[in-house]
C-alpha cells in the first residue's frame, strides 16, 4: 500500500485493532482451552487498560516513526469512550492500535511479532 503515512488514524486503528486482536488469540490458542474460556482470557488482553500496560512494555523500544504513528492514533479525537475504560487509557490502546495498524499495512511483519512477543512476555493479564 502506498502513502501509508497519510492514512487517517482511525484507518490505522481499524486495522490495528483486528491484527493485536488476532496476535492475542494465537497467543491464547496455545494454551489449548474450549473457546469460551479463550474467549474469557482474551478479554484480558484485548481492553484499554490491559492495552495501556502493554504500551508501557514496548515504549522504550519504538523508534521515532513508530512513536510518531503511536501518536498520532493517541491524540486523534474520538467521541465516546467505553464505560469501563478512562479516557487515558483508551487514548492509549487507540495509539498502540495505529502502531500495530501501520506496522501491517507496512508488511513490517517482523516488527509485529518481535513488539508482541515483548508484550506477551512481559504482560501481566488483568
Amino acid at each position: 500500500m502506498d502513502n501509508i503515512k497519510n492514512l487517517s488514524p482511525s484507518v490505522l486503528c481499524f486495522v490495528g485493532d483486528a491484527v493485536y486482536g488476532l496476535l492475542v488469540r494465537e497467543h491464547l490458542a496455545e494454551i489449548n482451552r474450549p473457546s469460551g474460556e479463550l474467549h474469557k482470557e482474551s478479554v484480558k488482553w484485548v481492553n484499554a487498560s490491559a492495552q495501556a500496560k502493554a504500551f508501557e512494555i514496548i515504549e522504550n523500544k519504538l523508534n521515532e516513526t513508530e512513536m510518531s504513528v503511536f501518536k498520532r492514533g493517541r491524540n486523534f479525537h474520538t467521541a465516546t469512550v467505553p464505560k469501563n475504560a478512562t479516557r487515558h487509557d483508551y487514548s492509549i490502546a487507540t495509539g498502540l492500535e495505529a502502531l500495530f495498524g501501520y506496522l501491517y499495512l507496512s508488511k513490517n511483519t517482523d516488527r509485529i511479532h518481535s513488539l508482541f512477543d515483548e508484550i506477551k512476555n512481559n504482560f501481566e493479564p488483568i
